[in-house]
């Protein structure tokens, strides 16, 4: 009898739960006006930029294209279009050329100062060349460059930007990579690597995306607040931060809208906290790019700016201004912006007292 009722006890025993009793990460549900007011207020600290530049990258059928529009949804508070995406599951990419999206602000003919870039997917054979994104990357390729898998843009060429601006150059690049997707086959894998150690040469900060987490994980459709409960997702986070070496800290799970006509404070929620992020990260390099890490600049004062984390290539480290009391000013380290990070704090010290 005792045999019996423990293998009857074992059969009715409940599975155990996809997700864990505590958040490994916190997020601040609910505070969707305050992030929509910090977008709104955003500005360039150089004042020579005059948009941050991101630039998304990741194989095809990850969800570049989506986000954009996800976040161009969120920002006019309504469902749009802006970025042309494909709902198939087909192994080439949807977006053929290098194209520029602006955002508009309540206001008629203007903008927010942050762009986005959506460029051909990184596909095994036919994909984006590699090159072409280190071009991207230092403003050399024009908006409307169609891609060529066969050859990359040569300094000849009419989309060849031989004189980019400050605004021209890529100010953050996003890795995005789908949650639900297989393992991600040796090729690509390789070509990330060669992008991210090509954005890293340049100092450029960098954030990774997992998109489609509730076709990952279905608790998502039940609660997506539980995001940052579910086993899996902190995995699939785990594995990819092992793979293409980025910190933790720097990967967002991220949910676009896709089938949706109505937005969601929850959806909405994620994508500002991901995006404000990314501004952040992309602002605090394009006013590095000021000048050659901050020279003398006679009696011009930067702006007091506040501590922010910047992701590198072996983890996080801060960024620290302190307002001005001299007009000269030097970096206690020339490489920090460097790769691989030699240090993991940097202070700006003004000359004087």
């Amino acid at each position: 009898m005792a045999g019996n009722s423990s293998s009857s006890s074992s059969e009715w025993a409940y599975p155990p739960s996809p997700l864990l009793t505590t958040l490994w990460r916190e997020i601040s549900w609910g505070n969707k006006q305050e992030l929509l007011q910090y977008m709104k207020n955003v500005q360039p600290q150089n004042k020579e930029v005059k948009v941050i530049r991101v630039l998304l990258c990741g194989p095809v059928g990850a969800g570049k294209s989506s986000f954009i529009n996800s976040v161009n949804n969120v920002l006019q508070g309504r469902m749009t279009q802006e970025a042309l995406a494909s709902s198939t599951t087909s192994d080439q990419s949807f977006t053929k050329i290098y194209q520029t999206y602006k955002i508009k602000k309540e206001s008629r003919g203007n903008f927010y100062p942050f762009v986005f870039n959506d460029i051909m997917g990184l596909e095994e054979k036919t994909g984006v060349r590699t090159d072409d994104i280190k071009l991207a990357l230092k403003g050399h390729v024009k908006d409307g460059y169609k891609f060529n898998p066969i050859s990359s843009l040569s300094d000849g060429d009419p989309s060849y930007n031989s004189s980019p601006s400050v605004s021209d150059r890529v100010h953050v690049l996003v890795h995005i990579y789908d949650a639900n997707a297989p393992q991600m086959k040796s090729s690509v894998l390789q070509k990330m690597k060669e992008v991210r150690e090509a954005a890293s040469e340049l100092g450029i900060p960098q954030l990774a995306i997992l998109t489609h987490i509730d076709a990952a994980c279905e608790e998502m459709e039940k609660n997506l607040t539980n995001v940052y409960k579910s086993k899996y997702l902190q995995k699939q986070m785990t594995d990819f931060s092992s793979s293409l070496g980025i910190p933790m800290n720097c990967i967002f799970l991220m949910k676009n809208y896709t089938h949706e006509i109505q937005l969601n404070p929850d959806v909405d929620t994620l994508i500002l906290s991901a995006l404000k992020l990314m501004i952040n990260f992309g602002d605090d390099y394009a006013y590095k790019l000021l000048g050659s890490l901050f020279p003398v600049m006679g009696n011009q004062h930067p702006e007091p700016q506040t501590t922010r984390n910047l992701c590198s290539t072996q983890g996080t480290f801060n960024l620290k201004i302190k307002e001005p009391k001299r007009s000269e000013f030097y970096s206690t380290d020339q490489s920090v912006w460097g790769s691989p990070a030699s240090s993991t704090l940097s202070t700006l010290f003004y000359k004087g007292e």
